[in-house]
């Protein structure tokens, strides 16, 4: 992975703060991970500032760009700026971070986990398809948007999203140092500004993207205007096309992955 110099000036071999931007639905934590460990390994990056615009994503990606943000925090200084939106898991993976900066108006908070499936089950009767299932146990197609949850399927996997509920929970609490109690008093999905954040101690300051990456450098110990340094994107999705490698699917996504367990903020769902 090359390093990329922002427009403020600098050279690759000069020393600087890295930015790593996660933006839109978080769904798979790979190319964060790597970018993450490149700058934890480099001597040129004194800190990183993680721009978070994100509603959240999936539980499990989550999860994983938040161990590796603890991880590198204890090797380099690690600020958070919350831009126009870092809800649920936007929020969850930018809790380890020494600082987290937001702007008044940030939309954040929404902790908490979703699960959304769909039955089209009347629809097939309607036009004469039906879905033949040959499974091992009787929860093996729980979820299946061909045929309507039975009632213990639903406390199963209620169980399941309590469960991820209490890790969000734990997570927040002790990486904000707050208590467990007081988090899981405002996990109920609500919203909160970045103001109202920072009264409730979610964030750390008020502040955009370049407040954050001035606090960056003074924790780093950098003197005169810093160096902003940017992974390198990847092949764009075109390459992946011609490539085999498409993301699109001729099936729906909620035919596909029917149990999908997300740390999301997503009101137009």
């Amino acid at each position: 992975m090359a390093f990329l110099v922002g427009s403020n000036g600098g050279f690759a071999l000069g020393e600087g703060i890295g930015v790593l931007e996660i933006e839109g639905v978080v769904a798979d934590a790979q190319p964060i991970l790597e970018a993450l460990v490149k700058f934890r390994r480099s001597g040129k990056i004194k800190a990183i500032v993680i721009r978070v615009d994100s509603p959240g994503g999936g539980v499990a990606p989550t999860q994983e760009i938040f161990r590796e943000i603890q991880r590198t925090k204890q090797e380099k200084k690690v600020i958070a700026s919350l831009g126009n939106i870092a809800a649920s898991g936007g929020l969850y993976l930018a809790a380890p971070a020494d600082k987290i900066l937001a702007n008044p108006a940030t939309v954040t908070g929404s902790i908490g986990v979703i699960m959304q499936m769909v039955n089209v089950e009347d629809l097939m009767s309607k036009v004469g398809f039906r879905s033949i299932v040959i499974k091992s146990g009787k929860y093996k197609d729980m979820g299946s948007a061909t045929r309507t949850m039975t009632d213990d399927e639903k406390q199963l996997l209620q169980q399941v999203v309590d469960r991820l509920h209490r890790q969000f929970v734990k997570d927040l609490a002790e990486s904000r140092k707050l208590a467990v109690e007081k988090v899981a008093g405002l996990a109920d999905g609500r919203i909160f500004t970045g103001e109202e954040a920072l009264e409730l101690g979610l964030v750390d300051a008020l502040g955009n993207f370049q407040d954050a990456v001035a606090l960056a450098g003074k924790m780093a110990g950098l003197k005169g205007p810093v160096r902003l340094i940017r992974p390198e994107k990847k092949d764009s999705w075109w390459k992946h096309l011609l490539s085999g490698q498409s993301s699109l699917s001729l099936l729906p996504e909620w035919l596909e992955h029917p149990l999908r367990f997300q740390y999301l903020y997503l009101p137009n769902l």
